[in-house]
C-alpha cells in the first residue's frame, strides 16, 4: 500500500470520527450494548454501500469534478439546488451541535476551578476562540487539524488501552435499561438513536477529493472506501465497549445526554490523574477538530456561494455568514445537542442515499461502463428504503 492510499484512509477515517463519537455512548446507552453494535455494523454496510454508489457516479461523470458540479451534469439545475440546500443545512446543523457541545465542556471546567459561567458566554467565548481559526484560512486550519486529529487519535488508543482491563463482561452483555425505560419511550429512544449513529459514518462529503487525489483507480478507491471507512466502526465498537462495558447502560443513560456528565464518569473509572487528563483532553479534541472541519468546509461554501474577495472584508462578511446563524441557534436553544445532531441526518440521507440513487439510476440507462458497484437496481432500493426510515424516525422523534 503505498503512501498516497495510506494517506487517503486516513482522510476517510479522520472525517467519520470527531464530535459524532462522544455521542454514541449518550445515544444508544437504552438500547442494551449487543443491540446498539448490531445498530453500528447495519448502518456502516449501508454507508460502504452509499460510498461505493458515490465513486461509480463521480468516476462515470469525470475525475477532477466536484459534488455540486457531479451533481449538476447529471440532474441538472435542481438537482444542485438541493444538493447545496442539503449540505448548507448538515454543515450550519453541525456546526451548531459542536458550539453546544463544546461550550457545555467549557462551562464544566469553569465549574472545577469554582466559576460559573453562563451557557451563553461559554459560546460566545468557544465561538471567539475556535471560530477564530476560520478567518485566518485553510493552510493554517490544515496544520492544525493534522496535530489535533493525529493527538486525538493517540489518545483514544491511550484511552481504550487502559479502560477495556476495566470493562465488566457481565455488565456489557446483559446492558439494558429494562425496568426503567419501556414500551413506547424505549420505541422513541430507539429511533432518536438511529439518526444520530447514521450520522457519524458521515465521511463522503471528501470522495470527490479523494478520486482526484488517487487519480480515479476505481480499484484503489474502493479499497480505499472499504479500509477507511471500517477504522471508524472498530473505534466506535471499542468506545461503546469501555463506555457501556464500565458504566453501565442505565448509569449512561441518567445522564440525559450530558457530555461533561460522561467525560466525568469516565474519569472517575480511571485509576490515575494522567489518564483522567487523558480522557478530558481526547473529549476536547474530538470536538474541536470535528469542529474546524466542518466549519471550514461551510466557510469555504459560503464564500463560494457568495462569490466574495479574499480580503479582509471579504472574509469578515464570510465568517458573519457562516458563524452568526447556527451561534443564534446555539445561544437561544443550548440544550438541542441531540435534537440537532439527529436533524443533521436528514439532509445527510439526502446527500448521500436519495440523490446518488438517482444519479446512478440515470448514468446506468447510459450505458457508460466502468466501475460499477454491485447488487443492482435492489441493493438502491434497499438503500433508499433505509435512507426513508431514517428520517421518518428522526421526524417522528421531532415532531
Amino acid at each position: 500500500m503505498n503512501s498516497k492510499i495510506l494517506g487517503s484512509i486516513a482522510i476517510v477515517a479522520g472525517t467519520a470520527i470527531g464530535g459524532g463519537m462522544l455521542a454514541l455512548p449518550l445515544a444508544t446507552a437504552s438500547l442494551g450494548t449487543i443491540p446498539a453494535l448490531l445498530l453500528l455494523v447495519l448502518i456502516w454496510g449501508v454507508s460502504i454501500y452509499t460510498s461505493l454508489l458515490m465513486l461509480e457516479i463521480n468516476l462515470r461523470a469525470g475525475v477532477g469534478l466536484n459534488v455540486h458540479a457531479i451533481t449538476g451534469k447529471t440532474l441538472g439545475k435542481v438537482g444542485q439546488l438541493i444538493q447545496g440546500g442539503s449540505f448548507l443545512s448538515l454543515l450550519f446543523a453541525l456546526t451548531m451541535v459542536y458550539l453546544m457541545g463544546g461550550s457545555s465542556l467549557l462551562e464544566s471546567k469553569m465549574d472545577l476551578v469554582g466559576m460559573k459561567m453562563d451557557n451563553q458566554l461559554a459560546v460566545l467565548i468557544f465561538t471567539a476562540i475556535f471560530g477564530g481559526f476560520i478567518a485566518v484560512g485553510v493552510r493554517w486550519i490544515d496544520k492544525v487539524s493534522r496535530v489535533l486529529f493525529t493527538s486525538m487519535i493517540a489518545l483514544l488508543v491511550i484511552v481504550v488501552a487502559y479502560l477495556l482491563p476495566e470493562v465488566d463482561m457481565n455488565l456489557m452483555m446483559n446492558n439494558s435499561t429494562a425496568g426503567i425505560v419501556g414500551g413506547s419511550d424505549l420505541t422513541n429512544l430507539w429511533l432518536a438513536a438511529i439518526p444520530i449513529v447514521f450520522t457519524s459514518f458521515g465521511f463522503h462529503v471528501c470522495i470527490a477529493t479523494i478520486v482526484r487525489y488517487l487519480d480515479g483507480d476505481a480499484m484503489s478507491l474502493r479499497k480505499v472506501l472499504i479500509i477507511g471507512s471500517t477504522i471508524p466502526l472498530v473505534c466506535y465498537i471499542l468506545w461503546l465497549m469501555v463506555t457501556l462495558g464500565t458504566l453501565g447502560g442505565a448509569t449512561v443513560y441518567g445522564f440525559e445526554g450530558s457530555l461533561p456528565l460522561l467525560v466525568t464518569a469516565l474519569q472517575g473509572v480511571a485509576d490515575s490523574a494522567i489518564l483522567q487528563q487523558f480522557i478530558d483532553l481526547f473529549a476536547n479534541l474530538a470536538l474541536v477538530t470535528s469542529f474546524l472541519g466542518v466549519t471550514m468546509s461551510l466557510f469555504d461554501y459560503v464564500a463560494e456561494l457568495t462569490r466574495a474577495k479574499d480580503n479582509l472584508l471579504g472574509r469578515a462578511q464570510t465568517w458573519l455568514i457562516t458563524f452568526i446563524p447556527p451561534l443564534l441557534c446555539a445561544l437561544y436553544y443550548p440544550d438541542g445537542f441531540f435534537q440537532v445532531l439527529g436533524f443533521a441526518a436528514i439532509p445527510l440521507v439526502v446527500m448521500i442515499i436519495f440523490l446518488p440513487i438517482v444519479m446512478a439510476l440515470g448514468q446506468r440507462k447510459q450505458n457508460l461502463g466502468g466501475y460499477q458497484v454491485c447488487g443492482g437496481t435492489a441493493a438502491m432500493g434497499v438503500a433508499g428504503l433505509l435512507g426513508a426510515g431514517i428520517i421518518a424516525a428522526q421526524l417522528w422523534v421531532a415532531l
